[in-house]
């Protein structure tokens, strides 16, 4: 039972945020701790690091019997009894012996996880632009208050927030992120006491006796202080966390200033929104050059124009860039009143105003919508929502500035300075030719919302059926209907429960699946009491299947680290050659979810030109999506219109079948 529930927590479902308070709280002292630190917890943030479980590699029968289970609603009877016999083959002869020896380096390197430097190998060594194809896109809801939702002060409280939640996490006093199956009997202070009195080694099994399940935290050391730098064939991270200053971006120029003293110390509030508010009115036309729209290139294109402004003396400004905590972004742009426009401009932008390079970005629009927008090779959602979910509750709850603050005699002229790029003619032409290419491709990608209101987790519950499985079923709907086929379709799921655990991939395309899609599609249905039925095979499957995801028990990743293995020998089998495998790894449906209450929204672009990039969410009470396609590719309008009818056939099956 407690597995089955942890996978919920692993899919980065976030509990909601306290009720957010618009009342004036006092100004603290930069020496105070309660300012200094967003948390204190009793238990040390990486305590229970050493001793969580790790990720295990599965069997391989299983692994075979999983793919071709995912494989079987995709393929046509002769096709899957090729494929069959080809996973036979490999199952018996090259895939055991590949089996063995992932094995056996997993078992030299008991410290990661069998995933962890494969996955990461692939996000640097992809030579594709960051914007679209990897950084995804969060969008924060908006202040109840709107006199805090203007740009600076805004900026300001969630830049003071995000410093507490780092301080926190550096000095390890952020409390270690827990799932806890049961949070009467287990978020508790006899928790904490007992917990932190065990040694870090087996302090994993102490929370489980308590039915609490501690998460890995490896990923939020590169959340602060870190940029992935571009190189030739394969990037790299670079971290310096020694680095005191904010970087912040404004019509394409760029801006330091130290947020911490000399002492490691957050500067008073009054201090840092006086230099925010400085540089949102300073006058300064917009850079001709704006050197960021490099990072929006193919990474060996950057890698050289990169290593050409060293050379002509920009060595010392690009290392202020990479070291900075994080890139504070702000735009001119109003983008409240048109959601469409607010994705484009937060997902993408016209790259002017963006270093897509940073861990992180928070944006910022003229009216005060607030987003991240991060790179994705060092780590996944599990951090960044953290990160996001503690510092919007921070901000939110307890504001350091208002809209009375006034600016303090600290001198911004000073603190702040503004970087200067040398550029010479070749630069010049970089920084053109890249601002031509990613017009071209930003220009190609649609973005169409659907927002499906009266039909969330309220009916699903009270009809016994998986809200997560719902919304899959229901692009699985949109599809068929659209294609009159089935696609290869992704959805992510965390396995953070393991030691240096990434991510697994759930397939919600299923048999089941597949005969619900045929008989709603078809002109003669089932009663509605047949196709219910169906409905919940579907979301039986689904949970058994994301319940296996999270546990480390999914077949994507265990094929994935031995094709990596099967290449560093020079030789591919037959399995992975299969045309079969190579679809399946392309996929049309790419889907991932946010559920938290701090979230208006989120997106990303299609991972295959001739896909989808879904991002969804489901509240209590609405269903909605963010769909992008590229043009001339796939048309996102007409999905989007079959994806609402979907719905609506779901959601009338579900109710009239119980009238």
């Amino acid at each position: 039972m407690a597995q089955k529930q942890l996978y919920v927590r692993c899919k980065l479902k976030i509990p909601p945020a306290p009720h957010r308070v618009n009342v004036r709280f006092k100004r603290f002292l930069a020496s105070d701790t309660e300012y200094q630190f967003l948390q204190q917890s009793k238990i040390p943030t990486y305590h229970f690091q050493p001793s969580l479980p790790r990720l295990p590699v599965p069997k391989l029968e299983d692994t075979c019997a999983r793919y071709l289970a995912a494989q079987q609603p995709l393929l046509l009877q002769n096709e899957f009894e090729m494929t069959k016999k080809y996973v036979s083959d490999f199952a018996a002869k090259e895939g055991k012996q590949l089996h063995e020896e992932l094995k056996e380096i997993d078992n030299r390197n008991k410290h990661t996880s069998y995933i962890s430097e494969p996955w990461s190998d692939m996000y640097l060594k992809d030579r594709v632009p960051l914007p679209i194809n990897y950084n995804p896109l969060i969008v924060y809801v908006n202040e109840e208050n709107s006199e805090y939702n203007t740009q600076v002060i805004r900026a300001s409280n969630l830049l003071i927030s995000s410093l507490r939640f780092m301080r926190s996490l550096k000095t390890e006093t952020l409390d270690p992120e827990v799932f806890h199956l049961n949070p009467k009997k287990s978020d508790t202070d006899l928790f904490r006491r007992v917990c932190r009195l065990l040694p870090s080694s087996v302090s994993w099994y102490g929370a489980y006796m308590f039915k609490a399940y501690p998460l890995d935290m490896v990923q939020y050391s590169s959340l602060f202080n870190s940029t992935r730098i571009p190189g030739t064939g394969k990037d790299s991270l670079f971290k310096n966390e020694a680095a005191k200053h904010i970087l912040v971006m404004k019509g394409g120029n760029f801006y330091t200033f130290d947020v911490l003293d000399r002492d490691g110390n957050i500067l008073n509030p009054s201090d840092i929104f006086t230099c925010v508010k400085y540089i949102a009115e300073h006058q300064a036309p917009a850079s001709s050059y704006p050197v960021g729209i490099l990072t929006t290139e193919n990474r060996d294109v950057w890698a050289k124009a990169r290593k050409h402004l060293e050379a002509i003396g920009n060595a010392d400004v690009l290392k202020l860039i990479d070291s900075s905590i994080f890139n504070l972004v702000l735009d001119d742009v109003s983008v409240a009143d048109d959601k469409k426009y607010m994705m484009q401009c937060l997902l993408h932008g016209d790259g002017r105003n963006r270093w897509f390079d940073k861990s992180f970005s928070l944006l910022f629009s003229k009216d005060g919508v607030a987003a991240i927008n991060f790179e994705h090779s060092w780590g996944d959602g599990v951090a960044v929502l953290r990160y996001l979910t503690d510092v919007f509750k921070d901000s939110s709850t307890k504001p350091r500035i208002h809209p009375d603050t006034t600016v303090s005699n600290c001198e911004p002229e000073k603190m702040v300075k503004m970087l200067d790029f040398k550029l010479d003619d070749k630069a010049k032409h970089d920084i053109q030719s890249a601002a031509e290419a990613y017009e071209k491709f930003y220009k190609s990608l649609n973005f169409n919302i659907l927002e499906f209101p009266g039909f969330g987790k309220k009916i699903c519950k009270t009809h016994r059926v998986s809200p997560d499985s719902i919304m899959q079923l229901g692009f699985q709907v949109a599809f068929h209907r659209q294609n009159s086929h089935f696609a290869a379709t992704y959805e992510s799921c965390s396995t953070a429960a393991f030691k240096h655990g990434r991510t697994e991939t759930v397939r919600p395309c299923t048999m089941a699946t597949k005969a619900f899609c045929e008989a709603i599609n078809n002109q003669q249905r089932p009663s509605n009491s047949e196709l219910r039925s169906l409905i919940e095979k579907c979301s039986e499957v689904h949970g058994k299947l994301t319940r296996e995801a999270a546990m480390g028990q999914g077949f994507d990743r265990h094929l994935f680290a031995l094709r990596r293995l099967a290449e560093n020998k020079g030789h591919v089998p037959s399995v992975f050659a299969d045309e079969a495998y190579q679809k399946i790894n392309k996929n049309i449906l790419s889907t991932s979810t946010l559920s938290s209450d701090i979230v208006m929204a989120g997106a990303f672009g299609p991972v295959v030109k001739n896909g989808y990039g879904i991002g969804y969410s489901i509240s209590d009470d609405r269903l909605g999506s963010v769909v992008t396609t590229y043009a001339q590719e796939r048309d996102g309008s007409d999905f989007v219109s079959c994806l609402k009818t979907a719905f609506e056939d779901i959601y009338s099956v579900l109710v009239k079948s119980k009238q």
